[in-house]
């Protein structure tokens, strides 16, 4: 699976390793070092993937996701970052990263998240098994389009992340049914010890403020406590008229 790489990375010597062990299998690799460069890098060439370092100069990783999503473009983003703290690494989801990194990290798993990422891009969003024609996933007013990446709630479109839009095209595919954490962090991240049920949490609160009426009083995006989440057409809940 060979694909163009920009690597967004103001420390020379941690680029060129990342640039070498990408090369070695099989990417071919453009190296940037701060985050103007790698909006116009991104821009011009269109990659398979941005690797992008979080403390850069001119523009830091999060205004360069910012833009990016911003911009609509869904170039899958590997953030990497010395920041630690949980509520870092949700911003960085939240704003529309694909997946995180800490650093020290191992190039070895650096470069298993940059396989996963690349599968998951060209597959499709959850977990399709190639491009979709024309199908659209309807539940209630909701209606999901895994192959042009558009939400829309009625004749309301709606604006969602990456990760936002992996969780509710699985969810949408599957009306009624509960979904675990363990199992939407599937759909956003594959097996990551880094990833937290926290983060599933966020996303589905971020959907809420933006597919319910009242997010607070949520009646299409559901919590089943002690399990999961479910997506459910509202309108099937309303109550029978009474005789």
């Amino acid at each position: 699976m060979c694909a163009h790489v920009i690597v967004a990375e103001d420390d020379e010597k941690q680029a060129e390793l990342v640039r070498r062990y990408l090369e070695h299998e099989g990417h071919t690799v453009g190296v940037v070092g701060d985050g103007l460069a790698a909006l116009a890098e991104v821009r011009h060439r269109e990659p398979d993937l941005l690797v992008l370092d979080v403390m850069m100069p001119r523009a830091d990783g999060l205004d360069v996701v910012r833009v990016l999503r911003a911009e609509h473009r869904e170039v899958p983003v590997l953030m990497l970052t010395a920041r630690s703290t949980e509520d870092d690494l949700l911003l960085g989801l939240d704003l529309g990263a694909d997946d995180y990194m800490t650093k020290p990290y191992s190039p070895r798993e650096l470069m298993a998240r940059v396989r996963t990422l690349l599968r998951r891009s060209r597959r499709g969003p959850a977990g399709a098994a190639g491009p979709v024609a024309d199908r659209v996933l309807r539940v209630g007013t909701l209606a999901v389009d895994p192959d042009r990446h558009e939400v829309s709630v009625g004749d309301m479109a709606v604006e969602c992340t990456p990760g936002e839009f992996r969780i509710l095209a699985a969810m949408a595919a599957e009306p009624d049914r509960v979904f675990t954490r363990q199992r939407l962090l599937e759909e956003l991240h594959g097996f990551d010890r880094y990833v937290s049920f926290r983060t599933v949490d966020v996303h589905i609160m971020n959907l809420r403020k933006k597919l319910e009426p009242a997010p607070r009083r949520p009646v299409r995006l559901l919590t089943v406590f002690g399990v999961g989440y479910k997506l459910t057409d509202p309108a099937r809940k309303a109550p029978r008229a009474s005789s």
